[in-house]
């Protein structure tokens, strides 16, 4: 058995690449962010301490779907940063299913990633519960967020391990720097490839 972990950077394309790939090999995907975006959307949170809170449920209630995918030996995909502090209870699930995690790891150029990072939060239609910390939905005349330095934004991935997430089977890392030379046929290639391999052992 089976699943495939999108991970890497922060606007990376992990959300277009799971769908991509979801459609590419008829496979059910979920992402941690949307899962975020409803919580958010009927909750919502006043501190940073509590949107901290929402992203640590949406991360249980992501590998509670994931878990119940495995019991019934289905195939899927994860969408999420899969940062070091998640890794564990992930892995821990993998191995307790005998499931093989296919990790496609986006990564690019740092500079380029942080300037598409900053115009993704600038951009109207982002979700504001990704975009604001203090309070979602926001108050009138709510305070305006102070954009990372690209230093903080790099200190960040790497110390969180965004950049370089592995699960226990083969990792297929993809530059993203330019997205026109991303091939998705190709990725999925792989990963039947792969698929072909874990299931004939």
């Amino acid at each position: 058995m089976y699943c495939i972990l999108i991970a890497g950077i922060p606007a990376s394309g992990k959300s277009t690449a799971a769908e991509e790939l979801s459609k590419r090999l008829s496979l059910p995907s979920f992402s941690k962010d949307r899962i975020k975006e409803c919580l958010y959307d009927t909750v919502g949170f006043r501190s940073r301490g509590e949107k901290e809170a929402l992203g640590l449920a949406s991360m249980r209630i992501l590998y509670e779907t994931a878990e119940r995918l495995m019991r019934c030996g289905q195939p899927f995909i994860l969408e999420n940063n899969f940062e070091n502090t998640s890794r564990d209870p992930l892995m821990k699930l993998l191995e307790r299913y005998s499931c093989i995690g296919i990790t496609v790891l986006l990564t690019g150029d740092f500079p380029t990633l942080y300037r598409r990072f900053l115009r993704r939060n600038a951009d109207p239609s982002r979700h504001r519960g990704h975009v604001v910390n203090d309070s979602y939905p926001e108050k009138p005349g709510g305070r305006q967020e102070i954009p990372l330095s690209c230093e903080d934004f790099v200190k960040g991935v790497t110390e969180r391990g965004m950049n370089s997430f592995s699960a226990n089977g083969p990792c297929l890392t993809v530059d993203t720097t330019d997205f026109s030379t991303v091939s998705y046929d190709a990725i999925a290639g792989r990963i039947r490839a792969i698929q072909k391999e874990v299931s004939n052992d």
